[in-house]
């Protein structure tokens, strides 16, 4: 099958520059170089990020050639698409250290060995502009009228718009323009918000270069209600394991609303299309829930590898089914020091163990009564917990319905 179309059937293409030529190109039984940018604005890529990857593999499985670019030049703009104010300024040290976390994440997803992808920094075609020259050579190509129409810029005029950020648009087109002229990339692809900035660079290619190149993008990854997934009250869902446990990545997904499990499982599984359909009969019907242990289990070993997700799905089966206790159940050493008197207060216990920001959310959460020491609900907000109650050394905190932590401590 064309990889367009399997793209398509997976309802994952939202927008392209010409959806007859594009399917005919990828398609044509020749390679195709192609390109996502990923900035390097953080430690670690999210949930947002894994949709691109999972893209990229389908792609470079049908037989195409991806490259990933590390925004190393353009994170130290930052891109105002999305944002209701301008990024925070990061050092060019901080902006590389984080591109070296994306290399190896990435890797676990798209094959990166010899002549199979490219990983390239955008630092190295950027940092070096002579800003006069630039502008003169690539700024002359962009009209300000036409720039402000964008919904990346329109949305911001109203609260400010920076004119470092204006550059992004130029920046992220010039990326497009030497990565054709280097590599033959036909095609760039990115999260719909990116459409602005994707047709930038074809106008660009094409006015620099006298040829066609395409863009085509991808529907958000979000919830029934529009909003964006990736997001817990702990923060972002990240990739990287010391960031987001594998446990509590697997949960976060197998606690997917039924109405998006199927949507999920095409987004972000290698599952046949098949299988998946038939898994919408599940609708409605306790069967749901095991298309969320599915989807859990699929995303997780796309990402940890299989023995994490082997783990995470017996810690989960195991804590949920059976109510107790398993060696792979998310823990938290706590020393002698955490004690007062021989006791912890239940407030700072769950900051210690992340399950609180601070002492005044785990109040709250009390209040609320979604706390559980050891299947004890937990009403009084100044509760302890003395270090005798840690039996064979440990407690298990449950925080709402789905969260469980265990807390190791020995005398």
């Amino acid at each position: 099958m064309n990889v367009f179309d399997e793209l398509k059937r997976r309802g994952l293409i939202a927008q392209t520059t010409n959806e007859e030529k594009i399917r005919e190109l990828l398609g044509s039984g020749k390679p195709v170089t192609f390109y996502i940018g990923f900035d390097p604005t953080a430690d670690s890529l999210h949930v947002g990020h894994l949709l691109q990857m999972i893209i990229m593999s389908h792609m470079q499985k049908a037989g195409h050639k991806p490259i990933a670019v590390i925004g190393g030049g353009t994170a130290m703009v930052g891109d105002p698409t999305g944002r209701t104010d301008m990024r925070s300024m990061m050092t060019k040290e901080t902006i590389a250290y984080n591109g070296q976390c994306f290399v190896k994440q990435m890797s676990n997803v798209v094959d990166f060995s010899e002549g199979q992808a490219v990983m390239l920094n955008n630092a190295d075609w950027l940092l070096g502009l002579n800003y006069i020259d630039f502008l003169r050579d690539i700024g002359v190509h962009f009209s300000v009228n036409k720039m402000l129409t964008a919904e990346c810029f329109k949305s911001r005029l109203e609260r400010g718009l920076s004119f470092i950020e204006f550059n992004y648009m130029l920046m992220q087109s010039y990326d497009f323009l030497c990565l054709n002229q280097q590599y033959g990339c036909q095609l760039e692809l990115g999260g719909d918000d990116q459409w602005a900035n994707i047709l930038g660079g074809i106008d660009l290619v094409r006015r620099v270069e006298s040829k066609e190149v395409y863009g085509m993008t991808f529907a958000l990854l979000t919830t029934s209600d529009g909003k964006k997934m990736g997001k817990t009250m702990g923060g972002a869902v990240w990739l990287d394991p010391n960031k987001t446990s594998p446990y509590d990545f697997y949960q976060y997904w197998r606690n997917t609303e039924d109405s998006s499990v199927i949507k999920c499982l095409k987004f972000l599984t290698f599952l046949p299309v098949e299988e998946i359909e038939a898994m919408e009969e599940w609708q409605g019907t306790g069967r749901i829930n095991d298309a969320k242990e599915i989807l859990a289990y699929e995303v997780t070993k796309i990402v940890h590898g299989q023995e994490e997700a082997d783990k995470a799905r017996a810690a989960a089966r195991a804590i949920f089914g059976a109510g107790g206790d398993s060696a792979d159940m998310p823990s938290t050493q706590l020393s002698a020091d955490d004690f007062v008197d021989g006791a912890i207060e239940v407030t700072g216990l769950m900051v210690c163990c992340g399950l609180a920001k601070s002492k005044g959310e785990a109040r709250r959460l009390i209040e609320q009564g979604g706390v559980s020491v050891d299947d004890q609900k937990i009403t009084d907000v100044k509760a302890v917990i003395s270090a005798d109650s840690f039996k064979d050394g440990q407690v298990i905190i449950r925080k709402g319905k789905k969260v469980f932590h265990k807390a190791l401590f020995t005398k």
